[in-house]
């Protein structure tokens, strides 16, 4: 497949290098060194001790490039439309394009430059950090899930084949918006949690304030996704974030990681996304409009002072 990758920062990196191993690969971003970084050097992703090269090519700007077969977005989410709309020409009648962005809703955005037969929603359990330009640790693994606003899933088949071959293994899912509000369970808790209070991820349970916090987040959670039909166990839903917190005490999230160093958040992404929902199906989200205020005072906080 000819795929293109927008946005080559932890994971953009992670996913174009391993993609290469068997499609053509390309890699934009509008950073001049990290691009010239790739070109020259590749990219070396280190994982478990040991370290693997890839050299797909990347560019700063995608004008001389024809359509591709599949589009992946890895850019933060108030990015996407701006990134889309400076690769258009990337996209031809058949292309698709694919999120794996944190938080959910952004097929609103997609709809805008594809059918929505063409729009791949997802999620995946790898996780990656950036070392420096043009190299990526590569944190954690497991499955990517993904799948059709609307249409034939047989035509995903090509896809969630030559992720697998290329090592992420990759299932083709009935219900991607279930799958998509259970990784966001742990984003709207923990990683806005960690960003406000500029903890690691073991605070949370350690502290019983900090615990309570979570808590209440994730009981208004399930509870607007239920009301969207999702069926959750919320007790269940709160011994897996528990659990993970329990693996990764020292662990940090990008809200966390965005706020210490100035940077604007995907929080109207993440805990955003839980506040839409509950206006549109009427359960309430007090805590999570709450909070999503918060991180804007706090990003505020930088540009004002």
């Amino acid at each position: 497949m000819k795929i293109a990758v927008i946005g080559a920062g932890a994971m953009g990196e992670l996913y174009g290098g391993y993609l290469s191993q068997h499609n053509q690969v390309v890699l934009l971003d509008t950073d001049k060194a990290k691009v010239d970084k790739i070109c020259t050097d590749g990219i070396c992703i280190k994982q478990a001790g040991a370290e693997k090269l890839f050299f797909p090519k990347a560019y700063i700007t995608s004008c001389e490039i024809m359509p591709v077969d599949l589009i992946i977005l890895f850019v933060k989410a108030m990015f996407s439309r701006d990134a889309l709309d400076s690769c258009k020409n990337l996209i031809g009648p058949d292309t698709y394009v694919m999120t794996l962005q944190n938080g959910c809703g952004h097929e609103e955005v997609l709809k805008e430059f594809v059918k929505q037969d063409h729009i791949i929603i997802g999620t995946t359990q790898h996780n990656a950090s950036l070392l420096q330009p043009g190299m990526v640790h590569h944190g954690g693994t497991g499955k990517t899930c993904i799948g059709l606003l609307t249409g034939d899933k047989k035509a995903l088949r090509p896809i969630a084949e030559s992720f697998t071959a290329c090592g992420f293994e990759t299932e083709i899912s009935d219900n991607i918006q279930k799958l998509i509000w259970r990784k966001l369970f742990t984003n709207v808790s923990v990683s806005v949690l960690t960003g406000v209070l500029q903890v690691r991820m073991g605070f949370l349970q350690d502290s019983e304030h900090g615990w309570f916090l979570v808590r209440r987040l994730l009981e208004e959670a399930v509870a607007v996704a239920n009301g969207d039909g999702m069926g959750f166990d919320q007790d269940l839903i709160i011994e897996e974030v528990k659990t993970l917190l329990t693996k990764a005490p020292n662990g940090y999230t990008s809200i966390y990681a965005d706020l210490r160093d100035g940077r604007k958040t995907e929080v109207d992404t993440i805990s955003g996304s839980v506040v839409r929902a509950s206006k549109r199906n009427g359960v309430p989200a007090p805590s999570h409009a709450f909070i999503v205020e918060m991180v804007h005072a706090l990003e505020d906080k930088v540009e004002i002072n």
